[in-house]
């Protein structure tokens, strides 16, 4: 009877949290699913930009030559009379919308929300819940 008795291991303590490689893991975890987010967020950024480029590029283009040619048709009909005013008028009007733009860029840049804001909020969110 008392061979019985040494072969069984004494009962364990009871744990008093979460073993190492538990933590490891569920670490492991938030960091996979914090960078795919981020992968996600960079792909959506890298085609927003890419768009964003093509689309400016190409209303650059089309925007110069109506430009020249309302410009063009303009010193044409009053060549004869008022070149000069006609010239000097359009100089200011390109001058005004080109800062009116400048302006806008401006403030659009300024109030553009930080690239990877859900990354970040993720990350805050498990800091605060992982913190004492």
């Amino acid at each position: 009877m008392s061979d019985d008795m040494e072969a069984t291991p004494p009962p364990s303590a009871p744990a008093r949290g979460p073993s190492p490689r538990r933590f490891a893991g569920a670490l492991l975890g938030l960091l996979h699913s914090h960078l795919a987010l981020f992968g996600e967020e960079l792909k959506e950024q890298q085609s927003s930009a890419l768009r964003l480029f093509v689309l400016i590029s190409l209303s650059l283009l089309f925007g110069l030559l109506l430009v020249i040619g309302l410009s063009a048709a303009l010193l044409i009909v009053f060549w004869d009379s008022h070149r000069l005013s006609v010239i000097t008028i359009l100089c200011a009007f390109y001058g005004l919308g080109l800062l009116t733009c400048l302006l806008c860029l401006r403030t659009q840049l300024r109030n553009a929300p930080p690239p990877f804001s859900a990354s970040l909020d993720e990350l805050a969110r498990d800091r605060e819940q992982l913190m004492p």
